[in-house]
């Protein structure tokens, strides 16, 4: 069986990293996709960790967000930082991560990522609005792992 080593391609990337830049002219929150082939273990266990790695905790507001992918073991997370959890309730990103593992379903990997990218940027809107001299803390690329 051909298994792929790379989710998205080239101009699939760049749509995403279009996405990312989009939802965060909503606001001060950081949006992050993680994408990687295979997850031993627990989805939200592995995000946790990647997110620590990209160094996702380390926004002045506490207000990162990390939508993680393994594909082939078709796994799937959304995680938000302390300053988001600590306002939203704990099944806040269940419905997101539904529609996600719906077209994920379907095969449409792209439209997945991207409906979870402009979800999480409207719901960050509502508790870390943009404002005026907000910098952009993080990285909008795909990180690979």
């Amino acid at each position: 069986m051909f298994l792929k080593k790379h989710l998205f391609s080239s101009p699939e990337k760049k749509q995403i990293v279009e996405a990312i830049s989009k939802a965060e002219k909503l606001t001060s929150g950081e949006i992050r996709v993680h994408v990687e082939a295979q997850c031993k273990g627990n989805a939200l266990d592995r995000a946790a960790e990647v997110f620590y790695k990209l160094e996702m905790n380390k926004t002045v507001l506490r207000n990162g967000v990390l939508i993680y992918v393994a594909y082939e073991d078709k796994k799937l997370a959304i995680i938000g930082d302390r300053g988001i959890n600590e306002v939203v309730p704990d099944d806040f990103w269940d419905s997101t991560l539904e529609v996600m593992t719906s077209h994920f379903k379907q095969g449409n990997f792209v439209s997945g990522v991207i409906y979870g990218i402009e979800e999480s940027g409207k719901h960050l809107v509502k508790f870390f609005p943009y404002y005026a001299g907000d910098k952009n803390e993080l990285k909008n690329d795909i990180s690979e792992g």
